[in-house]
């Protein structure tokens, strides 16, 4: 048994119980976003609070999967979308006890075929995932960085989506593609999906173009925009090449410092989101 470091106790315990699983989709259709380094991240961060977690790497680079030590040619989302494997069969554990993952290798890249002849091909990781809400409270997606099959099977499956989105101009010029392409996947796929929120990456201070990107999300899209702002961080970088989250590598940097406000910031809308819930039912 996988046992926390003594600081998680101090910093990140925020005990809690949703009446329901949340399944978040981590997207972005332009890569180097810090797409992957926010999905793993977000979901070490939850799981040190003692919240039962999933790591969902829907990304054929699998650099989620390697991102926490898993082994490349280990059996998992690729086996489950093709019906060769349930779901115990490809859950693999981390060092972190509450922290699981259904591992990708680069086979995946071959799936978006795979799947075109299948019924329902957009639901198929729905299907393949029933059950899961039995076991975990969270659920974090990380999708491939493009709009193709395998990313329509992780939104139709979710609840909400959290676009990363790093700090330049053409980062700025994709978002509201990105939004009206969600607002038809909404439409047509899943009738209950909802915005996350968006989250600003590698944000670097000292640069002018940085803070007029921070201003134009705010102006334009303030309704969506998160509170938290992940900086630019050496930490944060270095951390994959270890196998390890941040919380693993560099607990007390400042990479890591941004993930544990997110981490919280995450929660707390979960929770808004299911009193809003029972209160729109009557309870």
């Amino acid at each position: 048994m996988n046992k926390q470091p003594a600081i998680f106790s101090t910093r990140f315990k925020m005990p809690m119980k949703l009446f329901d699983t949340k399944i978040i989709a981590v997207s972005n259709q332009k890569g180097g976003v810090g797409k992957t380094t926010s999905a793993v991240n977000i979901a070490a961060y939850l799981a040190v609070t003692e919240t039962p977690t999933l790591l969902i790497d829907m990304d054929p680079q699998a650099n989620a999967s390697s991102g926490l030590g898993i082994e490349a040619d280990s059996r998992g989302i690729y086996e489950l979308l093709l019906g060769d494997a349930s779901q115990e069969e490809v859950i693999c554990c981390t060092e972190i006890e509450t922290l699981k993952i259904i591992p990708s290798r680069v086979d995946l890249t071959g799936a978006e075929i795979e799947l075109v002849s299948k019924e329902s091909r957009e639901k198929v990781l729905k299907s393949a995932l029933n059950g899961v809400r039995e076991e975990f409270e969270f659920v974090i997606i990380d999708c491939p960085p493009s709009l193709g099959l395998l990313t329509l099977n992780a939104l139709a499956v979710s609840n909400s989506v959290l676009i990363p989105m790093q700090c330049e101009y053409y980062a700025l010029q994709g978002l509201s593609h990105l939004l009206k392409t969600l607002k038809l996947i909404k439409k047509s796929i899943n009738p209950d999906l909802k915005v996350e929120g968006i989250l600003l990456t590698m944000f670097d201070s000292r640069t002018l173009l940085a803070a007029q990107v921070k201003d134009q999300v705010q102006k334009y899209f303030s309704d969506f925009l998160l509170k938290t702002i992940i900086p630019r961080n050496v930490r944060l970088s270095e951390a994959p090449s270890h196998g390890k989250p941040i919380v693993l590598y560099a607990g007390r940097s400042r990479g890591a410092d941004s993930y544990v406000e997110l981490a919280k910031e995450i929660i707390s809308r979960s929770k808004l989101d299911e009193r809003t819930s029972l209160k729109g039912s009557g309870v």
